[in-house]
């Protein structure tokens, strides 16, 4: 299915070879990693196709070590690290005419995020266990929390936790009382949980990208249940609409006036105002972010990772969308939840976790 798409593409545009060397297009066409750095926007490594075979270019130091670690049988070139550069490995050994998702002498640039959509099967499969193992951390953690540890205590568990399990943390939030309820994005600092506490995550494995939040209290105040509860209708909202109008090819801006509508059925009409409401999610955190007007094809298989806020709450899973249904990815059956109904969908949305 990928090589279909990449000889489309190929035969549109009149090139004879594609070469990734962004992390998430070399994942998603090799299914290896090729980051050292993690600074960096291009890998070790690039990817080629040709019609024929995929092709890895790297230098000396890494090509053992990808050859038997990272990737499946793929041809590995190898170039003195001491030589040039990958980009010149890449012009030096393409045919021409060639493109690229990065700066290649003689190539002309490529953006392959459509190509990346929508997943296949066993894009799907490993989505399933990258799911429930994201959800396992995010919870263990959030379990272990108390009222008197900082919200980076917490972080550094939580990046532990992932780790542990073979998984990047690109995004690990923590906001205690105090922050979660003035910012959207509560990035971790030494200020304790106080009464409760939301810890959302964007992690990555294999180059898929999953993202959940769990909301944990202790003395909860007395609007949390509700503006969570008004969260998790508006994410249940988007995810029907996600289907609906990927049944029909319809675009991001026809999900996002759905979400719109929730916020007002909720008493929120401005919140959506206040922090993005997420997306398409795959071989990027998002692939793309739905805004009011956005033209983005929905796409059916895909991953999507709606992420709404009410001031102090926030509802978020990835949840893969198909033809048949919603399919919770980053859930692991033990955590509360609840039967939310909006859009024609009930689905089990997490609940606050009350802790003594």
């Amino acid at each position: 299915m990928k090589r279909t798409r990449l000889d489309v593409y190929r035969a549109k545009h009149g090139v004879d070879t594609v070469w990734f060397a962004r992390p998430e297009n070399f994942a998603w066409l090799t299914g290896g990693d090729n980051v050292v750095d993690r600074a960096g926007e291009i890998g070790v490594a690039a990817a080629g196709y040709d019609g024929e075979e995929v092709v890895v270019i790297t230098d000396n130091v890494e090509a053992e070590r990808l050859a038997e670690e990272e990737l499946s049988g793929e041809r590995v070139v190898t170039y003195s690290w001491h030589a040039g550069s990958l980009a010149d490995a890449v012009a030096s050994f393409t045919s021409r005419p060639a493109a690229a998702d990065f700066d290649v002498p003689g190539c002309r640039r490529l953006d392959a995020s459509k190509l990346r959509q929508p997943l296949v099967d066993e894009e799907t499969d490993r989505y399933r266990e990258l799911g429930r193992e994201v959800a396992e951390a995010v919870e263990s953690v959030c379990r272990d929390a108390e009222a008197t540890d900082s919200e980076r205590e917490v972080a550094a568990g939580l990046r532990g936790a992932l780790a542990a399990r073979d998984i990047d943390s690109p995004v690990a939030l923590v906001g205690g009382e105090k922050r979660a309820t003035r910012y959207r994005h509560y990035t971790p600092t030494a200020t304790k949980l106080g009464r409760y506490a939301l810890v959302s995550v964007t992690a990555r494995r294999d180059g898929l990208y999953a993202s959940c939040t769990r909301t944990v209290a202790f003395n909860a105040p007395e609007w949390l249940e509700s503006r969570h509860e008004a969260a998790a209708h508006v994410e249940t909202a988007a995810l029907a609409a996600t289907r609906r109008v990927g049944e029909r090819g319809g675009t991001a801006g026809d999900v996002f006036r759905a979400i719109r509508r929730a916020y007002r059925e909720q008493s929120y009409p401005r919140e959506w105002k206040r922090h993005h409401q997420g997306g398409a999610t795959g071989y990027a955190g998002r692939e793309w972010i739905a805004t009011p007007f956005g033209d983005e094809r929905v796409r059916l298989p895909m991953a999507y990772a709606w992420n709404p806020t009410v001031r102090g709450a926030k509802s978020e899973d990835t949840a893969l969308v198909t033809a048949d249904g919603v399919e919770v990815l980053t859930e692991t059956g033990e955590w509360p939840t609840e039967t939310v109904s909006a859009g024609g969908l009930e689905l089990e949305r997490p609940t606050v976790m009350h802790l003594e």
